[in-house]
């Protein structure tokens, strides 16, 4: 006959072996594993005892409800109580059978709990039976380690700890990516983020389990994992709940690090923080380094100014004879040059659409005269070429050659880019944006027709959905700022007259830079420009609005008669056109992004270096080094040159103008709309 007293010792001394660590329970139910152990005994061992079987009593029951699904994890394998039977050999087979079964019913549940309980031992070892003394009882007994036994009233909060430690630790190791870490880690070993090294340790202990849990196979193995180290880290379990683990997930769902760390530093940086250093780590540098190795386009990088030479047939539209000779022509053409045009001179001039000008103009011109606006600074244009001659051969850019372009101020495009690039609005209905290049707090103001007023103070008209969504130069300010108001509902705009005025709030800077307005609608761009130091308030404009009329411009700044020299050219004259040319991302029958129209003009020379390219030239291998490339775009600038390749842009995205004095079988003056 079976020995009970042999399970009993095999239990106890399997439970001995798992107290050395940490004691879980997994999801079957005391039901289950009660009936599993009385089903599971051989037909024949397990026989009635008076009312019930031997086996089925209420002490038994007690122990293996208790404690019948507790395993521990040793050498990263669930062991259960019941794992220390399979010695039982001979007449105990029996007890090893119920043991194999209830083994494998609860390791085959995922762990739900860490074990705790209230009292210090669980079972009887022996007892007497009732009804007759002289018969005794063997039963399951063991003892608990200190560390499993809490006050009945505190279990239920602490068992909730710790399975909400377990799950955001796990939560953590899921959506937390490794290079994620890595970055933080660099963020804080270049001391770009406030604060950092209060956080280093609990990143870097997360870098070790991340790695770790990447090479576990299975749900299961995960898991357990979690449950072990989360009771090891206690509450540093709950990193993605901190500051700096929100600042983790969101790198690692793809959010701009700029954006990230702003959101971070929100949260822990007093206001008037500024970062010391740009957020590029090395790992991001490497990583790009490598990436423009493999491409082949390292000597891409170094830019220089273009010239004449670099250039066949094929890239111009259209170039002066002279443009490819030593500079000529009599005093009194320089002299006849030199005179300011009145804008008004120009009202009943011919009006040609660019491409007209291009297909019918161009063909029969000898040579061509570009005036140059006052407002027409920013349109100041350089196209760049990469230092090494071979590197035409590998383009770093979305199209196929090497060139690129830099607009006066490091804009690719015009203030409805930059507006753009400060995230701004650049699609409503209305655009008014506000331009200007010293570090002034300029604020654009609005007053609609009823009366509403939009500026810093209320930035947003939900009567009208007018809304101002870019307010620069409060603090750190910066040249080259931007403001922007924009309507998004044509239905919702009141008709009326609206006024434009500018302010300048905090005056920094004793310079007549002036500012420029623009005001955009339906395609049109009205540009505005005022070329004095800003005192107090300017009025700009006022234009009426209708649904069936539009808009209509019924006073503004005059168009300012003085002229000023700009890169080497003065405004409100005319200046000699060497060539015209599409920008290169349209050289070569390629169509890549917006077409820009290039007017190169003799004598106009770039005084500062130039950003040799920009992100959004960038061919899509290198879109995720877009940060890195921001930075060297910044430091591999163009070095100035006396022989460059500068004059007027226009993009033709825009819907500016520009006047132009043709020479051919007969001179003209014709206003070229884009």
């Amino acid at each position: 006959m079976a020995d009970f007293k042999k399970f009993q010792k095999a239990v106890q001394e399997q439970f001995e072996r798992m107290k050395g660590h940490p004691l879980f329970v997994t999801g079957v139910s005391k039901d289950g594993l009660w009936d599993t152990y009385l089903k599971s005994f051989p037909e024949g061992t397990n026989p009635i005892f008076r009312e019930r079987t031997e086996h089925d009593c209420q002490c038994c029951r007690s122990f293996i409800r208790t404690v019948g699904n507790v395993v521990a994890i040793v050498n990263n394998r669930v062991v259960s109580i019941w794992d220390g039977c399979a010695d039982l050999e001979g007449d105990e087979d029996c007890y090893n059978i119920v043991a194999s079964k209830l083994a494998d019913l609860v390791k085959g549940k995922y762990i739900t709990d860490v074990f705790r309980h209230d009292v210090a031992t669980v079972g009887v070892l022996t007892n007497y039976d009732i009804k007759d003394l002289k018969i005794k009882w063997n039963h399951f007994q063991i003892t608990l380690p200190s560390f499993t036994i809490l006050h009945k009233d505190r279990i239920g909060a602490a068992l909730g700890e710790m399975r909400s430690n377990k799950e955001v630790f796990k939560r953590s190791l899921d959506e937390i990516s490794g290079d994620a870490i890595d970055t933080v880690l660099d963020l804080i070993g270049q001391n770009s983020l406030y604060r950092g090294e209060e956080h280093q340790d609990i990143v870097e202990t997360l870098r070790v389990h991340n790695k770790v849990y990447l090479k576990l196979k299975g749900q299961a193995a995960k898991d357990n994992y979690c449950w072990i180290q989360s009771l090891n880290l206690r509450g540093a379990a709950k990193i993605r709940n901190t500051v700096i683990g929100t600042l983790l997930v969101d790198i690692s769902d793809g959010v701009e690090l700029d954006t990230a760390v702003k959101a971070f530093e929100a949260k822990v940086a007093p206001t008037n923080y500024k970062r010391p250093t740009a957020l590029v780590t090395k790992a991001m540098i490497e990583k790009a380094e490598a990436n423009v190795l493999d491409l082949g386009i390292g000597d891409s990088l170094h830019r220089r100014f273009a010239v004449a030479e670099d250039l066949n047939i094929t890239n111009v539209i259209w170039a002066d004879r002279s443009a490819k000779k030593v500079m000529g022509g009599s005093v009194f053409d320089e002299m006849k040059s030199a005179i300011s045009v009145k804008p008004k001179s120009l009202d009943k001039v011919e009006e040609v659409d660019i491409q007209t000008f291009i297909d019918t103009i161009l063909p029969t011109a000898s040579s061509l005269e570009l005036l140059f606006e006052n407002s027409q600074t920013n349109n100041l244009v350089s196209l760049i070429a990469p230092e090494k001659d071979d590197a035409l051969m590998t383009t770093m850019f979305k199209w196929g050659n090497n060139y690129s372009w830099s607009y006066n101020g490091e804009v690719a495009d015009s203030i409805k880019e930059r507006v753009k690039n400060a995230g701004g609005n650049v699609e409503g209905v209305l655009r008014c944006s506000l331009s200007w290049e010293n570090k002034d707090d300029l604020d654009i103001h609005c007053i609609e027709p009823n009366g509403n007023h939009i500026c810093y103070r209320m930035k947003s008209s939900p009567y009208t959905s007018g809304q101002l969504d870019v307010d620069m130069n409060i603090s750190n300010p910066v040249k080259g700022a931007v403001e922007n108001i924009t309507w998004a509902d044509k239905n919702k705009m009141g008709e009326g007259n609206y006024q434009i005025m500018v302010h300048n709030f905090t005056q920094r800077e004793k310079t007549d830079v002036g500012f420029t307005v623009e005001i955009e609608y339906d395609g049109v761009i009205n540009t505005f420009h005022y070329a004095k130091e800003v005192k107090g308030q300017v009025d700009v404009a006022t234009f009426s609005f209708t649904k069936k009329d539009g808009l209509k411009i019924i006073t503004s700044i005059p168009s300012s008669q003085a002229s000023k020299e700009v890169w080497g050219i003065s405004t409100s004259q005319y200046h000699k056109v060497s060539m015209v040319m599409n920008s290169p991302n349209h050289w070569d029958g390629e169509q890549t992004g917006n077409k820009h129209y290039f007017f190169m003009l003799e004598g106009c020379k770039n005084d500062k270096d130039a950003r040799g390219f920009y992100n959004e030239f960038l061919n899509n291998n290198l879109t995720e080094h877009r940060k890195v490339f921001e930075i060297l775009g910044s430091k591999l600038k163009a070095k100035v040159t006396d022989n460059q390749l500068s004059g007027l842009g226009f993009s033709s995205t825009g819907k500016g103008h520009v006047f132009c004095k043709v020479t051919g079988s007969f001179t003209r003056t014709i206003k070229i709309t884009f």
